[in-house]
């Protein structure tokens, strides 16, 4: 039995050879007698999606005024994904990103919705150097928690972007390429590789920086499990039951996402459009495989407290990505300007759900996941959303979005809230802030907290 005073450090780590794994909450971590008191920290994600959302497959209650109410038994096709975790998701209607709008500068409704849907400030028209926005969401909060963690914030894409140039008329490619800007001149670029993402929260240690070691590690497919199992086996035998289970299935977790990133190293060279960028080797061809991974690898970062802030984009704005994996040939940003055309609306639709499906693994993930006395989605607020309603219109008010988990018990899932049309969607970044422990008065073009939030 541990006693006061002889538990295991948090920051207990699980060496190798150049190797340092980092360890989930385990009861042994924390002493018998203030075991009670201690709660894990609360962590903030952000998953994108772009292009918009057919709004009449997302909303739950069409033309409702603001308030508050129940989810209906029957929701609409895209936000039925979400129907197995309704307990734990709220639906959001109403907010606006004004610095999505053109505000006098033309074309490029692509480009600034990705710069601004966490920034909440209108980017700068340009393809040069001169690049201005704002600091993002993510970024606050990873300010303020610098220290705390190995890394202050994640920045991950399932989408690699073009480097350089003007993608949306006039407006850089770098306002395409990510949603997470540390300043208001600097976006943090997001990483696209499973194997580079993995390696960062498993791989080489500081002592082990020699590239011809780490590649003849990686051509003999050696697990970095069998570089720990040394102190693994040292750890389980002063471990109680329930503590050894957890060790068991969280490095089960590990090695499942390496043999993961393995097999998709060792497939077959796959075809690429012409111009095309050629994908990693550890980047899957079919987005369902390279965002479980991802999101399995934030859920491995999570557990270790290697950092508490992630974002996520599933796709970039404009994507020139097709689905052929669920029957859609052509690409999602062409569809998604339909004209009306019943059969682009249908694959709008469709491509809309395979990408809800994904936030719904990211749930199944999550609540499956033990954290501290509850699980991981106990103990985090994490969103899903785009920086357009209607696509085909370039529609920057009423936005779809859906906030998950319950922030250490600080949100209440499992609702509808529609607020009044035109409120600045900073308003629910900044109350997602203050439940983080990070109050700040004012961001982006807020003009309040989102009061309901005290209600979820």
């Amino acid at each position: 039995m541990l006693v006061a005073g002889r538990a295991i450090s948090r920051r207990t780590l699980l060496r190798g050879l150049g190797t340092a794994v980092a360890l989930p909450l385990l009861d042994a971590m924390v002493p018998v007698l203030s075991r009670a008191a201690t709660t894990p920290p609360c962590r903030m994600a952000f998953l994108y999606v772009p292009n918009g959302i057919m709004m009449d497959q997302w909303v739950p209650v069409a033309g409702r005024t603001a308030g508050v109410s129940a989810l209906p038994a029957k929701l609409p096709s895209v936000l039925s994904v979400l129907d197995p975790h309704r307990q734990h998701v709220t639906v959001v209607g109403g907010l606006t990103q004004n610095g999505g709008r053109a505000l006098g500068d033309g074309p490029g409704d692509h480009g600034r919705a990705g710069a601004s849907y966490l920034t909440c400030v209108h980017p700068k028209k340009t393809n040069g150097r001169d690049l201005h926005a704002g600091i993002s969401v993510d970024q606050i909060a990873a300010r303020k928690l610098e220290g705390q963690t190995r890394y202050a914030s994640l920045e991950l894409s399932c989408e690699d972007g073009v480097q350089g140039g003007s993608c949306d008329n006039g407006y850089s490619c770098a306002y395409s390429n990510t949603i997470s800007w540390r300043t208001a001149s600097t976006p943090n670029p997001s990483e696209i590789r499973p194997r580079a993402l993995f390696e960062r929260l498993f791989g080489a240690a500081d002592t082990e920086t020699d590239p011809a070691k780490r590649a003849r590690r990686a051509q003999y497919e050696r697990s970095i499990l069998d570089l720990v199992s040394s102190d693994a086996r040292t750890l389980s035998s002063k471990l109680g039951g329930a503590d050894k289970r957890k060790l068991e299935e969280y490095l089960y977790s590990i090695r499942d996402v390496e043999k993961r990133i393995q097999a998709a190293e060792n497939s077959k060279a796959v075809q690429v459009p012409k111009g095309a960028v050629v994908p990693d080797a550890s980047v899957p061809t079919e987005l369902a495989d390279h965002a479980h991974l991802m999101i399995d690898l934030m859920t491995l970062a999570f557990q270790t407290d290697a950092t508490r802030v992630i974002t996520l984009m599933l796709s970039l704005e404009q994507s020139p990505r097709a689905y052929p994996e669920i029957g859609i040939p052509e690409a999602h940003h062409g569809l998604t300007h339909h004209q009306g055309d019943r059969d682009k609306i249908d694959k709008v639709i469709r491509i809309n759900r395979y990408h809800a499906e994904q936030f719904a693994y990211l749930l199944n993930k999550w609540k499956a996941t033990p954290d501290g006395d509850g699980t991981l989605l106990d103990h985090v607020m994490v969103t899903y959303g785009s920086g357009l309603s209607d696509g085909n219109a370039h529609d920057h008010a009423d936005l779809p979005l859906a906030i998950a988990g319950r922030a250490c018990g600080k949100l209440r899932p499992g609702r509808h809230v529609r607020v009044p049309n035109e409120t600045p969607m900073a308003n629910l970044f900044l109350t997602m802030l203050d439940r983080m422990g990070v109050p700040v008065e004012q961001m982006g073009d807020s003009n309040g907290e989102f009061g309901y939030l005290s209600e979820l």
